[in-house]
């Protein structure tokens, strides 16, 4: 069959060599470019913006240099070509394209290569980047001069030469009333008071308005209404979402920090560095930590995590790839996942370089100092510690440690004086044999049971214990003579408990354990170990075994004993393997505690030396031993650290700890296909733009945050034109209900066109310009007159302008899901400004079929405490929304969500009608009314100004007293709550 397939091959050739013309050129033209064209510039051109393997072939330099594989083509030596072998697919792991050239193809090549390789081909293609960049969102951000003369607000200039075009005239000023509830809901979410409309409307100051909207930009409710903003922006939740939709009970910090930083007005740039790479830019900062919520704030398919950690993987960082770049710069870098962008001058390597940036992060729960000071001591302490684990003399013997060691000695008094404790009692509760010893230890023989705890019941004559010790003993019926049960004499002590029985008591109490020190400790399994309430870690003696250990047990606080109490002491083992106590004894002391610290050989021996005369290496021994405990001190002294979920190179979740040592191997993979993978790609973003580089130049090796710090310095790089244009176009769409381009996440072919490209240009050249200010965009937006028109609709403007894209007109706006929640809680006199800390939960739950609980927002108790709170404290479950807010159109949060939804549909109406939260506080309204007013008349009329903030006409405060007297109070403000009055933003 070979011979066949070898004849027929041969017949080919010969054939190409009678017909194929002699001019190399002509033949390369001819028959090998497009073959190469069609196969393989998609992973090697610079057309394609794809070097696979740093290996081009659209160049004759390109394939004489070669990749990381070396020289792709060796002229007149097919045979020895890498390029021929690729195309073969006799090496499996040089298979090049996937789908293998058909014999006549590969023949072709093989002749060029033969015929020594003729490539007309000197000159170094260039990437095509004119059209791609002939793109309104990708050329250079320039400010545009503002047309006419005379405007006090250039955004009214732009605005109003449109408008001229067209022959169209802004719509008049709203009045004060309408002015007052639109900024209010704009700049903080929130329902006016009568008292604030009866404020502004008396105030006569030609500046009124600008000192309004300065004042509602200083409050700390502006933060928590644009917070949302940005929350939905990156899908932001407080659990996983997926079938395993798990709660997040430290999401909430990240909340609170894009508040605070809201409030607080940070540049743009700044804001992007944090919550990218807060732990790169500001590492003293540790308070900042919590920016890195940004990282955690996608979903999270902990089911793939765990059956499918690789798919799992590149999924969560393709989430974080889209996230990113949707928010920051409105770029859809995701769709080249499997391929080049179809519409978009994004490669797909461009695509897994983004995922290069993120491939040393995982997400869960990150522990930091909220006290940067704290942080600090922790640092220092740390470092102490692991020198001394270390046995870092450079570090030890420094004059400020050596001072400690001298210190400790001097306070140091006599040796402890240990006091045997017999056993009264002994049981083995996974059934070995236990048995006294003369000495008073105990010999554990027989079977070697999995799951141990031996209890061990002493009556010590002492009057006072500050330690117990537990001595592990040496026996020749063990393997190697123990004092473990191992084969290898090892054992593995998970916990200590001591309790102690005054006389006649029934029920024992557990004594503090403050600390535990032992004269060796196993790599890894050291005698904190027996502390940490932890089954997974012990305490281990490999490889010293064959020899008697110790370890010393330091009560929290001194124990006086009365006659006749009695001591429970209590040795889990829980590992198996016979990893158990073969033979060991109780003691215990009065002594100080500075005293009884157990001291490895080494240590012990130094000691007994006077300082003055002991070696370096005995000077060390000692140091690392009195500065660990030391260390280990101070840090048992520091606060607890917080928690935030995050993503980070260590976090914990509930599959455990994820840690990164260094970054994952990022290769692009071949249609997106796991089992195709190609060449390493390194980390950068897209390369459409020539003014920014494309792979970020990072040291070898180099902290995995750098990556991200990386991509962040890119992205608020002055000439990074999308960056300021999507931020600027995100607040505009904010404020007017619809950006001026309408797909705030899709600056690219497959979005929309700005319908004013000059202005949003001149409003991200102001904001860049500006310090990265939000609250100067939002003082010009606001002070404009474009922003205060009136929303009455003109007929003129039906044809010509129906989707109000000229914004001749204010365009009508229905209150979000968060604004109507508050604004019933505000017009009933109950909302709650606290701000701040874990979500509100309102709804019980019970335990799901899984990992997922069933939420009952139907049994949440509407008057406990934080029921009253802002919305944006509500705990938002990923997969199963609150019924309420959920029909006003809350965002599915499982995706980026830049643009809520707007529905009306008669199920609206009916949740809006019957929710039993807008029961609740109809019935609270009507309460409220009742205890201002006495005459029911002036109640309904005193709704009607919370409400509507307005006077009722006389046909209304008419039908609704009858409605008053007919059906009650609490139908006259459930009606009042679902009025297109209160429900619509004019």
């Amino acid at each position: 069959m070979n011979g066949i397939r070898l004849t027929g091959l041969l017949l080919i050739l010969l054939c190409f060599h009678q017909s194929l013309p002699a001019d190399g050129e002509q033949f390369f033209r001819e028959s090998v470019e497009p073959i190469l064209k069609a196969h393989c510039y998609d992973c090697h051109s610079h057309s394609a913006g794809v070097m696979e393997g740093e290996l081009t072939l659209d160049w004759q330099s390109g394939w004489k240099t070669g990749g990381t594989r070396g020289t792709a083509i060796v002229p007149g030596q097919p045979e020895q070509s890498l390029l021929i072998k690729a195309i073969r697919h006799t090496d499996p792991d040089l298979k090049m394209p996937d789908e293998k050239l058909s014999d006549q193809q590969i023949a072709i090549l093989t002749k060029w290569v033969g015929q020594g390789a003729p490539d007309p081909r000197i000159s170094q293609p260039q990437s095509d980047t004119s059209q791609a960049l002939d793109w309104w969102s990708l050329k250079p951000l320039v400010r545009p001069a503002v047309p006419g003369a005379g405007h006090l607000n250039p955004i009214d200039a732009f605005i109003q030469e449109r408008l001229s075009e067209q022959q169209l005239k802004p719509a008049p000023q709203a009045d004060r009333r309408t002015l007052l509830r639109r900024l209010m809901y704009d700049l903080h979410g929130l329902h006016p008071t009568p008292a604030e409309l009866e404020a502004f409307v008396n105030d006569q100051r030609p500046d009124a308005w600008a000192k309004l909207i300065d004042q509602l930009l200083a409050s700390p409710r502006y933060g928590e209404r644009w917070a949302r903003h940005w929350l939905d922006t990156i899908h932001f939740a407080d659990s996983h979402g997926f079938e395993h939709d798990v709660f997040r009970p430290h999401a909430w910090r990240f909340r609170d920090y894009v508040i605070d930083r809201l409030n607080r007005d940070i540049s743009w740039t700044r804001f992007i560095r944090e919550q990218l790479a807060a732990d790169y830019f500001y590492p003293e900062e540790t308070e900042l930590t919590v920016a890195l919520g940004f990282l955690g704030a996608g979903p999270y398919d902990s089911s793939a995590a765990a059956t499918a950690p690789k798919s799992f993987e590149y999924l969560d960082r393709d989430d974080l790839v889209t996230q990113t770049m949707g928010a920051f710069v409105s770029t859809t870098a995701n769709c080249a996942r499997c391929h080049t962008h179809k519409f978009d001058p994004i490669t797909q390597s461009d695509y897994f370089a983004l995922q290069a940036v993120f491939a040393g992060i995982g997400k869960g729960d990150v522990s930091f100092d909220a006290d940067s000071a704290v942080a600090a001591q922790r640092k220092k302490w740390e470092a102490l510690r692991q020198a001394a684990l270390e046995n870092n003399t450079s570090i030890l013997l420094q004059p400020e440690y050596t001072q400690l060691v001298a210190a400790w000695e001097q306070q140091r008094g006599p040796e402890p004086k240990w006091q045997v404790l017999p056993p009264e009692t002994f049981v083995s509760n996974g059934g070995a044999d236990l048995k006294r010893q003369p000495d008073q230890s105990i010999l554990a023989s027989g079977p070697a049971p999995e799951q141990e705890s031996i209890l061990v019941t002493v009556q010590p004559e002492l009057k006072t214990i500050t330690a117990v010790r537990l001595d592990l003993l040496t026996d020749a019926s063990l393997p190697h003579q123990g004092p473990g049960r191992a084969h290898n004499g090892n054992l593995h002590l998970n916990e200590v408990e001591i309790r102690v029985f005054p006389p006649d008591a029934q029920a024992g109490q557990k004594l503090a354990i403050s600390r535990a020190t032992a004269d060796f400790d196993q790599a890894g399994w050291t005698i904190q170990h027996a502390l940490d309430g932890n089954p997974k870690t012990a305490w281990g003696i490999y490889p010293k075994v064959g020899v008697g250990h110790y370890a010393v047990f330091e009560l929290q606080s001194p124990l006086t004993l009365k006659p006749g109490t009695r001591l429970v002491v209590s040795l889990k083992q829980v590992h198996g393997g016979a990893h158990l106590i073969g033979r060991f004894k109780l003691s215990a002391t009065d002594a100080d505690q500075l005293n009884v610290i157990a001291l490895p050989e080494a240590a012990a021996t130094a000691l007994k030396i006077p300082a003055k005369d002991r070696t370096p290496e005995q000077q060390t021994a000692l140091a690392a031993v009195i500065l660990r405990y030391r260390a280990e001190q101070e840090l048992a002294q520091l606060p607890q650290q917080a928690k935030v979920y995050a993503a980070a190179a260590e976090a914990a979740n509930e599959r455990g700890m994820v840690k990164f040592t260094q970054p994952r191997e990022i290769r692009l993979l071949a249609r997106g296909n796991l089992e195709k993978p190609r060449g390493v790609v390194a980390p950068g973003a897209i390369s459409v733009l020539p003014s920014l580089p494309a792979r970020f130049d990072l040291p070898d090796p180099h902290a995995e945050s750098a990556r991200r710090a990386a991509l962040a310095d890119w992205l608020i790089g002055p000439q990074n034109p999308l960056t300021w244009r999507s931020i600027a176009n995100r607040v505009w769409h904010y404020h007017f209900g619809q950006g001026l381009c309408d797909t705030p996440n899709d600056f690219g072919r497959m979005g929309g066109a700005p319908s004013h490209p000059e202005l949003l240009d001149w409003l991200a050249c102001e904001l860049r310009d500006h310090n990265g200010s939000l609250k100067h965009l939002h003082r010009l937006i606001c002070n404009s007159q474009t922003y205060q028109q009136s929303s009455a609709f003109r007929s003129e403007l039906s044809k010509i302008d129906p989707e109000n894209l000229l914004l001749a007109r204010w365009a009508r706006q229905r209150l979000d899901a968060d604004s109507y929640r508050d604004a019933v809680l505000r017009v009933n006199g109950t909302l709650d400004f606290t701000m701040g800390g874990p979500g509100i939960q309102n709804f019980t739950q019970t335990p799901g079929p899984q990992a997922t609980p069933v939420l009952h927002y139907d049994q949440f108790d509407l008057d406990s405490p934080g029921a009253y709170r802002r919305s944006i404290y509500r705990v938002v479950w990923r997969g199963i929304p609150d019924p309420l807010m959920d029909a006003l159109d809350f965002p599915d949060l499982g995706l980026l969500s830049p643009v809520r939804g707007f529905s009306a549909s008669p199920l609206q109406s009916l949740v809006l009608w019957n929710n039993r939260f807008v029961l609740h506080h109809s019935r609270k309204l009507a309460e409220r009314a009742r205890n201002s007013k006495s005459v029911i008349s002036d109640q309904v009329r005193q709704i009607a100004r919370w409400t509507w903030l307005r006077e009722p006409t006389s046909d209304e405060q008419r039908q609704l007293t009858a409605l008053a007297e007919t059906h009650g109070l609490e139908s006259v403000a459930r009606l009042m709550l679902n009025s297109n009055e209160f429900l619509f933003v004019e």
